[in-house]
């Protein structure tokens, strides 16, 4: 089972968003539709389903801060692209999901995270673990490499990555 974990806190050691330019993200943001909304970091993040430093989503407007972990940012990212279009268009705070789903906004942003400068795959891994996502292997890492077949199948029946898994750059449809 995979889950966030939302009583890790602001006192894991992730790479944040104030600890990259925010460019590349902005850019990858926006390659799905999205924009990134920074506010002030004594500000609360409007959209954010955990609340603290989590991001945010309303619309297609993704809101963080700078202690913003990078790994939510991509989580919810993640979740904008694999959703339908008719959650999409009502996306207010609860990304929604079935268990399928989550698998895949996992899956997808692991490989996302390497179209971010000084973040990657290998780094997502550490701050997946270190927040306490949770999976039957033990690991981000492990499960990505050994049992998350279903999930990258899932990515694949909904043309959100290629057989090379790469990204399509596209959106869910239905």
């Amino acid at each position: 089972m995979i889950q966030s974990g939302q009583d890790a806190g602001k006192t894991k050691n992730v790479l944040r968003l104030g600890d990259v330019e925010p460019a590349p993200v902005e850019k990858l943001l926006s390659a799905y539709g999205l924009s990134l909304k920074i506010v002030a970091r004594d500000e609360d993040i409007p959209g954010s389903f955990w609340g603290d430093e989590e991001a945010g989503v309303i619309g297609n407007e993704l809101v963080a801060r700078a202690d913003t972990p990078l790994h939510s940012i991509l989580h919810e990212t993640c979740h904008y692209i694999c959703m339908d279009r008719a959650r999409r268009d009502g996306l207010d705070t609860d990304a929604g999901g079935d268990y399928d789903e989550e698998n895949a906004v996992c899956y997808l942003q692991i490989l996302l995270a390497d179209y971010i400068d000084g973040f990657g795959r290998d780094r997502m891994f550490k701050d997946m673990d270190r927040w306490g996502y949770t999976f039957r292997l033990g690991s981000a890492q492990v499960w990505f490499e050994r049992d998350a077949e279903d999930a990258l199948d899932w990515l694949l029946q909904h043309g959100l990555l290629n057989r090379q898994q790469q990204p399509r750059w596209t959106l869910r449809e239905n």
